[in-house]
């Protein structure tokens, strides 16, 4: 068995040794510290170096982002709308399933036209298919600094189709639903510095779903919102 040799004393680091390379590793850590985790994390640059790298600009939009995450969760806890009614929804669904060309255009025995020829087979009455769902498109112009909110009533499981456009610069977004009453609301997308999105919005919960933008440029920037899909209204919340 191979046994290792102790070393001497003379070859241990001194204690001004290790004291110095404590010292060196403090510093070290120091200088990443103030040089890229503060202008990253929090935005604070004291040397100017995170500005000189971008990090600063990368601290600035994630405390942004949480700021008006934050706002947006208090202003939805004061203005969340009533729910939508499901009986008179369901309702609607019903009736239009139901409704048939026969029940729009009742036959009259006297009249020629809706008279059957001998050996003709009576016709089949086909259901109505039940609307695709509202339509809407909404154009707004935002002011530098400026935020604005819009969301659309909708059920759980209900899903609406969706694009929007910047003319004239970019914007931050947070694409967010709250639920009907109040509660958490849920984030299901945003991004910085955005010109267009589209895709399919499909709710978490019965409640309010929509966008937040604001305006971080130094120009007017005017947004074309068109929505199409299962939900009751949409309207500003802000």
């Amino acid at each position: 068995m191979f046994n290792a040799e102790i070393p001497s004393r003379a070859e241990l680091p001194s204690t001004a040794r290790l004291v110095k390379s404590t010292v060196i590793a403090a510093v070290a850590a120091l200088v990443i510290l103030i040089t890229i985790v503060l202008p990253a994390e929090y935005s604070i640059d004291p040397t100017g170096i995170g500005r000189a790298l971008k990090l600063t600009q990368m601290g600035e939009i994630k405390k942004q982002l949480a700021i008006e995450a934050e706002v947006d969760r208090q202003r939805d806890r004061q203005l969340s709308p009533m729910p939508p009614d499901r009986r008179s929804s369901l309702a609607g669904l019903l009736a239009g399933l139901l409704i048939s060309p026969a029940a729009a255009h009742p036959n009259h025995d006297n009249d020629t036209e809706n008279q059957m020829m001998p050996g003709a087979k009576p016709p089949i009455a086909v259901a109505q298919p039940a609307p695709v769902g509202k339509t809407d498109e909404v154009v707004f112009t935002l002011k530098p600094n400026e935020g604005i909110e819009y969301k659309m009533t909708m059920l759980r499981g209900g899903v609406a189709q969706f694009s929007w456009r910047t003319d004239g610069g970019k914007v931050n977004y947070d694409m967010h639903g709250t639920p009907a009453g109040g509660g958490k609301e849920t984030s299901y997308k945003k991004g910085s510095q955005i010109a267009s999105d589209t895709g399919a919005l499909t709710a978490a919960y019965d409640g309010s779903h929509g966008w937040f933008w604001r305006n971080r440029g130094s120009a007017d920037v005017t947004i074309t919102l068109k929505v199409n899909g299962a939900y009751t209204e949409i309207k500003r919340m802000n």
